[in-house]
């Protein structure tokens, strides 16, 4: 062992934890749990618990977990379907397609181990044992966890190093928490303005509850001087990305290939999540789908209803064709399209016009049909004064964020691995 190192010792995960140690039980008496499923966390973060009567349970909801317990995912490692408990939530389930780990905290760390567990080292190797499985599909066993070996250095300089990492890990959690508030903030502010109608009228008053005028409309009534347009009528580009099936293969070349996957919290994740694409493949997308800065992206196969606003000159990346791209035309503007594009009423057309027997999706015809409240321009003016100001304040959180896990991941190795010690 390196002599930097002399304290530390070499241990199996399963001899500092308790694997798999708490199921549900029948003498539990729940009347309801809260579930959470593999596929509802990424990387720590979840974005869906289910509250659910306990008589209505799916079979997997096994697996009892409390503050500080680890989850993994067993299929599919790379995926990265892991995360630690770190508030409480009573009557916490988890499928049993995690594996939970209950860390021995006098010998141990929690978040020590979840850090060092969660290496692209430990992912990739549990990966490749998951392809060697015979399951049905590539997944590992609580012994293949069990038996990972883990640098142990003593308790104190776990904890320092476990600080360290959390510390960057926080900080980008309170930039989601506060992407959170601004983006409800933005919605709350359009329903507001073009649904209730209630924007600012030329005496700073609610226009609507102030006796503001009011026309018919196919949509009901709107206010004088506004109309209803059809989403056609209002871009100047509508198209989608293209398939690789007889175009190009994935996995060769440096350049990104983004599906629905990769879109997610009004964000395009471009990270090892995403399909890479040779130059050749990217020119032959390109022809179909020039993404430019301020074009709107929108889901419309499978997962229905995921928006973006492109906010940068795209570069080394493109779109699947389940994307679609839209260019708005000078009538409306790109921030205002964005918001009409996550309102509640364009997210149930979307669904509720979307036919398919494997895979439901919606047709561009009939997003094209799709009528579009159009207010005065002054009106437009200020409120996308208003959008943009916010979804700016996002994306530089986003872009914030992706600095952090840039700075987390090039420590993470080196920290647990003794290269840099924390006195």
């Amino acid at each position: 062992m390196k002599k930097n190192q002399k304290e530390w010792q070499e241990v199996r995960l399963g001899d500092i934890s308790d694997i798999n140690s708490n199921i549900l039980q029948k003498s539990d008496n729940y009347t309801y749990i809260n579930y959470l499923d593999t596929g509802n966390i990424t990387k720590g973060i979840i974005d869906n618990i289910q509250k659910i009567p306990i008589h209505n349970i799916p079979s997997r909801a096994k697996r009892k977990v409390d503050i500080g317990d680890i989850i993994y995912s067993t299929v599919r490692p790379i995926q990265k379907h892991y995360g630690i408990i770190k508030n409480y939530v009573d009557n916490m389930i988890v499928s049993t397609g995690f594996i939970t780990i209950k860390v021995k905290e006098d010998i141990a760390d929690k978040y020590f181990i979840y850090y060092n567990i969660i290496q692209d080292d430990i992912t990739n190797y549990l990966q490749m044992i998951a392809e060697q499985s015979v399951s049905t599909y590539p997944s590992i066993k609580p012994s293949d966890l069990y038996n990972i070996k883990i640098k142990l250095p003593p308790l104190e300089e776990q904890k320092k190093i476990a600080s360290i990492l959390s510390s960057l890990d926080e900080k980008i959690e309170l930039n989601n928490r506060m992407n959170k508030i601004l983006e409800e903030m933005a919605q709350t502010i359009f329903k507001e303005w073009f649904v209730n109608f209630n924007f600012p009228n030329e005496e700073g008053k609610p226009y609507k509850d102030s006796g503001g005028k009011m026309i018919e409309s196919e949509l009901g009534y709107i206010p004088d001087g506004w109309k209803v347009m059809a989403l056609d009528n209002l871009l100047i580009k509508f198209t989608t990305g293209l398939n690789p099936r007889k175009n190009f293969k994935l996995g060769e070349g440096n350049n990104y290939y983004v599906t629905i996957k990769n879109m997610n919290n009004n964000q395009i994740y471009l990270d090892n999540r995403c399909d890479k694409i040779n130059d050749e493949a990217i020119k032959k997308i390109n022809k179909r789908s020039d993404l430019r800065k301020n074009d709107l992206l929108f889901s419309g196969i499978g997962t229905i209803g995921r928006v973006h606003l492109i906010n940068k000159d795209v570069k080394n990346w493109n779109i699947s064709e389940s994307i679609f791209t839209m260019r708005a035309n000078d009538i409306i503007t790109p921030e205002y399209l964005y918001l009409n594009l996550l309102d509640n009423r364009m997210q149930e057309y979307a669904l509720n016009m979307s036919s398919g027997s494997v895979q439901r999706g919606i047709r561009m015809m009939d997003l094209k049909k799709y009528n579009i409240i159009v207010p005065e321009k002054v009106i437009l003016k200020l409120s996308t004064k208003i959008f943009n100001s916010i979804i700016e304040k996002v994306n530089n959180n986003f872009y914030e964020n992706q600095k952090l896990a840039s700075i987390r991941d090039t420590l993470l190795p080196r920290l647990m691995s003794g290269e840099i010690r924390v006195k």
